[in-house]
């Protein structure tokens, strides 16, 4: 697969500094937006942390995420988090070197004072230097956090570029659309107090052996049980090394929420969410440790909506980095049902706009430098369902059809509740746990193609 390169620019390494005036830490920025346009070294917040040491070991965790792979760890992995500023919190995500786990911190209201935060989105340089750094942090003193440097020193700083060259892969980008699309079908499934959370996180293996079948736990009073098959309220845990990194934080944790869909009879991705002081830290797991997210077909149905680029155009010019963002508002703003708002914002995910936070129950914005159509270029279903339309392998009937290449002939028909389903090997394989195959596609394709069609 082809890989572009990300060049990061920072002015200076990011840095726990020491002074007479107290302790400060600058997170440097590169190659932000922000609502005036493109900023090389925007400044999103310059105040203080209120629980510093939860908030350094918090950034660390996220940070162990980025330089992690759970899935062939030998294999090197680097990418600095994202972060987003919208005018209340300061959200900083990052993904795993094998796209498999996505960790988001959320520093809330009540995790910041004495600065306003501003609006937009851009990475920060995360170093080995500032490891170190913050993981000898301490609780007892105030830490003043600024996110961007001064714009007195853009436009003084005289020194050379600290400069960072690294390839991502589209697969880490579609990972940001298929975990909004999970996440938005999570449900909270349990809850535990801080002394459960603890006692039961530190149980979980930190290293990984050859992956094996996913594992479940199940609520069990104010506590989580393991069991080994997907019973009535269970959650999946697959791989449950992949949650070391909420190590970081146990000390400081107040509870523990697992999200989860409300029914799943096999794999399927879940979220875990530590509680902090002004802060939540969330990991979310794909359905198997050798399975990325980004191949999880959930976007698809929205990318070949009829009309949906068009819907998304129309939903991006009235996004503003929102924390919270209400579909139904939406959809009243631009004058189209809600349904085609949240096909639109699933569209929007695929270049990295949209995420979604199972604890507010909404989506959120943010802005990441993807073009709007590149995860539908580089999604191979999507890919061959239009070229089947195109060759006219399509054959619509009553509530079927009938996708035919040569000798290949595949039945596609209408199930319970007006699902399709196909006789096709990865039909077989999925039974749509993993989004539409290709012939179901392109029978949503050619019917939407039919004059008055619909999907």
């Amino acid at each position: 697969m082809t890989q572009a390169v990300q060049t990061y620019a920072y002015l200076r390494p990011s840095a726990v500094h020491q002074s007479t005036a107290g302790r400060s830490l600058a997170l440097e920025t590169s190659g932000g937006a922000t609502p005036l346009g493109s900023a090389a070294n925007p400044r999103f917040f310059s105040g203080f942390l209120t629980s510093p040491a939860a908030a350094a070991a918090a950034l660390l965790a996220v940070a162990d995420v980025a330089a992690a792979r759970y899935y062939r760890p030998l294999l090197r992995a680097s990418l600095d988090p994202v972060v987003t500023a919208d005018g209340d919190r300061l959200r900083f995500e990052s993904f795993s070197g094998c796209c498999g786990v996505h960790a988001r911190l959320d520093v809330l209201a009540d995790g910041l004072d004495g600065g306003e935060v501003r609006h937009g989105t851009t990475n920060v340089d995360v170093n080995n230097p500032l490891r170190e750094s913050l993981s000898r942090l301490g609780g007892g003193d105030p830490l003043h956090l600024a996110v961007g440097p001064e714009a007195l020193e853009v436009t003084t700083f005289d020194g050379s570029l600290v400069e960072k060259k690294v390839p991502l892969p589209d697969r880490w980008l579609r990972g940001f659309a298929e975990t909004q699309v999970l996440a938005a079908g999570f449900e909270l499934r349990a809850e535990l107090p801080a002394a459960e959370a603890v006692r039961f996180l530190r149980a979980l293996p930190r290293t990984g052996g050859r992956p094996g079948p996913a594992g479940w736990v199940v609520p069990a009073g104010r506590t989580l049980r393991p069991t080994s098959r997907p019973v009535p309220g269970a959650v999946c845990l697959p791989g449950p090394e992949r949650l070391a990194a909420l190590q970081r934080v146990l000390r400081h944790a107040l509870a523990l929420r697992v999200y989860g869909p409300a029914r799943a009879s096999g794999p399927a991705a879940s979220g875990w969410e530590v509680v902090l002081p002004g802060m939540r830290l969330t990991l979310t797991l794909s359905p198997d440790t050798a399975r990325g997210f980004s191949g999880e077909g959930g976007v698809l149905d929205a990318l070949a909506a009829e009309g949906s680029a068009d819907d998304a155009e129309l939903v991006a010019a009235l996004l503003a980095w929102e924390p919270r963002i209400d579909p139904a508002e939406l959809a009243e703003q631009a004058g189209i049902p809600v349904s085609r708002v949240r096909a639109a914002l699933t569209r929007l995910g695929t270049a990295g706009q949209i995420g979604y936070d199972p604890a507010e129950a909404a989506y959120f914005h943010r802005a990441l430098p993807y073009a709007a159509g590149r995860a539908e270029a580089h999604n191979p279903r999507l890919t061959a369902a239009r070229a089947l339309v195109a060759a006219g392998a399509v054959r619509l009937g009553g509530e079927g059809a009938v996708v035919a290449v040569g000798d290949h002939v595949q039945h596609v028909r209408t199930g319970a509740g007006g699902a399709l389903g196909c006789t096709c090997l990865w039909w077989a394989k999925y039974r749509g746990g993993r989004g539409p195959c290709k012939h179901v596609l392109a029978v949503g394709l050619a019917r939407a193609a039919q004059p008055g069609g619909t999907r």
